[in-house]
């Protein structure tokens, strides 16, 4: 690890301000200091942005909830309003890492976290993501690797809140030079489909400030994954869902699938599917099969498949009983 100097930024301003020159922002720190000690990040300034002003409540509103980006995951996991509104939200902080974790990641940090393939995080390794002219995922081990990519990188992307809050309609508000700007999920994640190098759609100097979720009444969520342990570890595959359930029908359907894709992955067809109708096992059947339609799996990657099935029409029958 190099020699750093570090600051605490008082304004999102003053913080965009400082990580110009080589500078990188630190919340929790916990995606960072792992780059730091895998030689992968060397900035010359750490901007710690954890006191910034209004980036550490959760609050609840008629049309809206604003969560800050320095909420702990642990905070927002535990929270008795969110979880009686966003169950799904709720649901994925708590199954990120450990206990001890979670009462240091926070959201921002969540979402913007970098790639978790082994190739990319290997010092001695210049893959393509590190702007080399290979992936070597693709002919390599690829166990938990992308089943879908619109670039030639594989790495999926791996952020639980990503995949819970694309399926909330939620937007993020990141300050981006001297004002700040609204992206939907879909924007904050899209480079990282068409760039091979990008992890997500933020420059270096972008700073997610709080997520915007829209408050929809009636609407219930959820979020499952499965992974190789039942606790404190990475997801192999995730779904979150989201509905107006009335009359047994669903209304405003999204179901989003979560490490199978570098973005997070849903298929507007299967959502316009959905519309208006009464959950059958051959109705979740079938979204499965819109939603997984376009599916290239690799060498060891096809378990991925299944499982994507299985957690799509369990989250749907979870959001209607």
């Amino acid at each position: 690890m190099k020699p750093f100097a570090y600051v605490i930024a008082q304004t999102p301003e003053s913080a965009v301000e400082l990580a110009r020159n080589q500078g990188r922002f630190i919340a929790g720190g916990i995606d960072l200091l792992g780059e730091l000690k895998e030689h992968l990040a060397e900035p010359k300034l750490l901007v710690n942005v954890k006191v910034l002003p209004g980036t550490q409540e959760i609050t609840p509103a008629a049309d809206r909830w604003v969560i800050g980006a320095n909420v702990t995951l642990a905070a927002l996991a535990a929270h008795a309003g969110l979880r009686q509104t966003f169950p799904g939200l709720a649901e994925a902080a708590g199954e990120v890492g450990s206990p001890q974790m979670r009462n240091i990641a926070t959201v921002g940090g969540n979402l913007a976290q970098h790639s978790r393939c082994w190739y990319y995080r290997h010092r001695d390794i210049r893959c393509l993501k590190k702007g080399g002219a290979t992936c070597y995922a693709r002919e390599g081990e690829n166990k938990y690797h992308s089943l879908f990519s619109g670039a030639t990188c594989l790495s999926p992307v791996v952020s639980n809140l990503a995949v819970a809050l694309t399926a909330l309609g939620a937007s993020v508000v990141v300050q981006r030079g001297a004002k700040p700007a609204t992206l939907t999920m879909a924007q904050l994640y899209e480079s990282a489909w068409e760039n091979p190098r990008a992890h997500h759609s933020l420059k270096p100097t972008d700073l997610i400030l709080r997520v915007e979720i829209p408050a929809v009444a009636g609407r219930r969520s959820t979020y499952l994954q499965m992974g190789e342990k039942s606790g404190f570890d990475w997801a192999l595959v995730s779904c979150a869902a989201a509905a107006r359930v009335e009359g047994g029908t669903l209304h405003d359907t999204r179901v989003v699938l979560g490490a199978v894709a570098p973005i997070p992955w849903q298929v507007d067809e299967a959502n316009a599917w959905l519309e208006g109708k009464v959950l059958t096992d051959e109705v979740a059947a079938q979204a499965a099969n819109l939603i997984l339609r376009d599916a290239e799996p690799l060498a060891h990657n096809a378990y991925k498949v299944p499982l994507a099935r299985a957690l799509v029409r369990r989250a749907l029958a979870k959001l209607v009983t």
